[in-house]
């Protein structure tokens, strides 16, 4: 099982454009067959950052995700600026 944590930073004027586009793509995601979570967090305290917290069987399910329609509209999305700040931490499961 491989984790993907991701802490995005979003443009506070383009917060709602990012939020359907996120939603339409975890929805998605959810139902792809090597996806077993996919989830959008949210801070109490600066409403323009975002956690998302996903999982996949493997490297190989992780492939098939990037090669989705869903996925290629939040990369575009991504390309334009939208994202103001990105870490990410992708690895195996420690403990769960």
């Amino acid at each position: 099982m491989v984790s993907i944590t991701v802490v995005l930073e979003i443009d506070p004027a383009r917060v709602d454009e990012f939020l359907t586009v996120m939603q339409t793509n975890a929805a998605a995601s959810r139902k792809e067959p090597g996806c077993t979570r996919f989830e959008i967090s949210r801070a109490f305290d600066q409403p323009n950052l975002f956690g998302l917290s996903e999982a996949y069987h493997d490297q190989a399910a992780i492939k098939a995700h990037t090669e989705t329609p869903h996925y290629a509209v939040w990369r575009d999305l991504a390309a334009t600026g939208i994202v103001l700040k990105r870490m990410a931490v992708r690895g195996p499961i420690i403990d769960a």
